[in-house]
């Protein structure tokens, strides 16, 4: 009878050092891991080209009529016309991203690997952004490339040469990944996915139905400074005197997104989970 020797692995014995480089890379493979994550992106792209492509071809069908139609059209902002439905889309994935874990109890293990909590937060939303960003950006440039070369043929086209044009482009695309930090600060500070929607909904969409009820000129002097508008202003070339410059609204909207997440940062350092 043959003795077996049973071979024993010594233990891993290095010292490990939570890194905020080393917790940027697990949320990515967490981001990746989520069938969601991938479902969101594919939906915000098709939103993007869909809506930007459909929408080009109505305004070939019907074109502006008049010098002063034609001067005012702005056929970037044309095409990508699904970016304000994107924002959507894209928040709700920010708020998924954190509120997920609440929900299963996995956030525990996270902060027990991470005890210092802020670095999971910020590593999270460094690998939001930038995979909302490449994602997006591939999508607004496809939406633009069709939409112009369906409002060539009304010989209303542009180009990515056009001023502001490639501004527009990659602005919206910056736009929506600040979209997707915001719907994380949100799930962060409600925990709770039917909170952070419905709250990302009010702002990005219910506060201008509000504003709109407001009486005489304060509807128009309200809603440019709410987040949705604000932000969507990165998406225009023609300049607009009852909106911000593209800069300073999307500028606005990072401050609104700022202090979303400061406000969770706080709660995630300071309560427990």
């Amino acid at each position: 009878m043959t003795d077996t020797a049973t071979t024993i692995l010594p233990g891993y014995s290095l010292a490990q050092r939570v890194t905020r480089r080393r917790v940027t890379r697990a949320e990515v493979t967490k981001l990746w891991s989520l069938p969601s994550a991938a479902w969101s992106l594919l939906t915000a792209a098709v939103v993007i080209t869909g809506i930007g492509v459909l929408y080009s071809s109505l305004r070939a069908a019907r074109p502006p009529h008049g010098h002063a139609a034609i001067a005012a059209f702005d056929p970037t902002l044309v095409s990508l016309a699904g970016v304000e439905i994107a924002m959507l889309v894209t928040g709700v994935l920010g708020a998924l991203f954190i509120t997920g874990e609440y929900a299963t109890g996995q956030v525990r293990s996270t902060f027990t690997a991470v005890p210092a909590r802020l670095p999971v937060l910020w590593g999270k939303a460094a690998a939001l952004a930038l995979t909302t960003f490449a994602a997006c950006a591939v999508a607004a440039l496809a939406a633009f490339a069709i939409g112009q070369s369906v409002l060539s043929g009304a010989h209303l086209g542009a180009s990515l040469d056009d001023p502001g044009a490639l501004r527009a482009v990659l602005g919206s695309a910056l736009f929506l990944a600040v979209a997707a930090l915001f719907g994380l600060g949100l799930g962060a500070l409600l925990r709770s996915t039917a909170g952070a929607t419905g709250a990302l909904f009010g702002a990005l969409f219910a506060l201008q139905v509000l504003a709109a009820l407001l009486p005489g000129s304060w509807p128009e002097q309200v809603s440019k400074y709410l987040p949705g508008p604000a932000g969507l202003d990165i998406t225009a070339t023609a300049p607009d005197p009852a909106a911000l410059s593209p800069w300073a609204g999307l500028g606005l909207f990072c401050l609104y997104t700022a202090a979303v997440l400061g406000l969770a940062a706080w709660r995630v350092r300071r309560q427990e989970v």
